[in-house]
């Protein structure tokens, strides 16, 4: 393991200081990178994280050629922040990016605020500096109006959809701009021209990919599957008939559709001789949604919630001749080292506000070198979370504090608040530390999901039919 990655930081500090020395003879190519994000899977819907129901052999493949991060999270349980997250770098809320749905602005902002602040540079603007090719594929949802629009914030290509989700098959009627596929920064796909949406996605990104072949280039595919609506292919249904639930059957259609759409871009980069020089970042938006028919597996919690089951995710590094192979990584990362740590790779130096990400190459390579992060946090208006090392405490307003070791309890069964109130005390501390640095939500969401957070993080919400009534 240690000579893969460090042959892989060698390249990378090679590529750093090659790039404008053409009389020091060919250099390493820079690596493409494409970063897939899937949208409320479940943890437990991979073969790869134990899943038996649903078959993903092509993901499986994916994760199982790179390292396997078995301790990884988001920095919101729901899509936007968590989003927002992924792509700066950086906590959401410190730019007042916390809330998911852009539904009330709060005092002194308006609706024109309500999006990822211009202030913040993203992972696309990133690798446009380094000069690469970039573009964006599938869900944004990012706010709405042209200074968020992902053709000015980093993408040279789009093919994205503004809003949160859409129909997986073309709009017959009127259908709103955010819900459309924008193609340019001032051009929608004709809906005519809408297959299946899991389909179109992958094959922008195919088209792609052969496109810039000769080139380094970047790609963040963000996937609208498996998100609502629960809109699965007639034959990928029928390949489920064996699952009673109707919702569970449709979930699974569109987790083939999805699995085998990843598989093709995976083949598309072997088959043009890319497999080395590509690394590839596979990670999902939160946890299984409450209304999807997904499985989180042995993790309390759904989408929307503190619970591991709202924040840990599937996550992987694949780059082949440069990062092990069947490796696994255990201490604690997010999805925060995704900017940092492939920016590294490509040898490109950042250039914004300083980043909570971390580059986790260092770390692959010497596994003995320490934790990535001292401590991850959480906040969505009354609830908050914060872990460091074996323990998680989970603060909401209204609620008792809840502390939980989850080295001995990773399904959060047992708070162990009473047994341990320095724990409690410590953590509610650096907590706080991390809060007084952020900046106030530029906008917020409504009674209904505060009441619904409330209720979530309550030990006697024990089972997924209870969960499942507060998303």
């Amino acid at each position: 393991m240690v000579f893969h990655v460090a042959a892989a930081l060698n390249s990378s500090a090679q590529i750093a200081n090659s790039q404008d020395a053409d009389a020091a003879g060919e250099i390493a190519r820079r690596p493409n990178v494409i970063v897939i994000l899937t949208d409320d899977m479940g943890y437990a819907d991979l073969g790869i994280s134990g899943g038996e129901q649903i078959l993903t052999p092509n993901i499986d493949r994916l994760v199982n050629d790179g390292v396997n991060f078995t301790n990884a999270y988001v920095t919101a349980s729901v899509c936007c922040p968590s989003r927002a997250g992924l792509l700066t770098g950086r906590y959401q809320q410190r730019f007042g990016h916390e809330f998911n749905n852009f539904a009330i602005p709060t005092e002194g902002y308006t609706q024109d605020d309500m999006g990822l602040s211009v202030d913040e540079r993203t992972i696309g603007n990133a690798f446009q500096d380094g000069g690469y090719s970039t573009m964006c594929v599938g869900k944004w949802h990012m706010g709405g109006g042209e200074k968020f629009d992902p053709s000015q914030r980093g993408f040279d290509e789009v093919f994205a959809i503004e809003a949160g989700h859409r129909s997986y098959w073309p709009y017959t009627g009127e259908a709103r701009r955010a819900n459309r596929i924008q193609i340019s920064d001032d051009e929608l796909l004709p809906e005519e021209q809408v297959t299946y949406l899991t389909d179109d996605l992958t094959n922008a990104a195919v088209g792609f990919i052969e496109r810039h072949q000769d080139e380094p280039f970047f790609i963040y595919l963000a996937y609208n599957a498996p998100h609502g609506p629960m809109h699965g292919k007639e034959a990928d249904e029928e390949f489920y008939g064996s699952i009673s639930d109707q919702r569970r059957r449709t979930y699974a259609a569109m987790m083939k559709a999805l699995d085998e759409g990843i598989g093709k871009v995976q083949q598309t980069i072997a088959d043009n001789g890319l497999a080395k020089d590509t690394l590839i970042v596979f990670t999902n938006d939160n946890g299984g949604a409450t209304s999807n028919g997904s499985d989180n597996g042995p993790f309390r919690g759904m989408k929307g919630s503190k619970w591991e089951g709202g924040v840990r995710v599937p996550f992987s590094l694949t780059w082949h001749q440069n990062l092990p192979r069947g490796a696994a990584y255990e201490l604690p990362v997010s999805t925060l080292d995704i900017l940092p740590t492939t920016l590294a790779a490509a040898g490109i130096e950042y250039q914004g506000l300083p980043l909570d990400g971390v580059n986790l190459l260092p770390f692959i390579a010497d596994p003995e070198s320490g934790s990535p992060h001292d401590a991850l946090f959480w906040r969505r208006g009354v609830a908050a979370a914060v872990r460091m090392g074996d323990w998680k405490l989970i603060r909401v307003e209204g609620n008792p504090d809840l502390l939980f070791n989850l080295a001995a309890d990773r399904g959060e069964r047992n708070d162990v608040a009473p047994d341990h109130p320095e724990k409690v005390v410590m953590l509610k501390n650096r907590l706080a530390e991390w809060e007084n640095e952020l900046a106030p939500p530029k906008w917020t969401e409504g009674e209904k999901w505060s009441r619904n957070q409330v209720l979530k993080h309550q030990m006697q919400v024990q089972t997924r039919q209870q969960e499942r009534k507060y998303p």
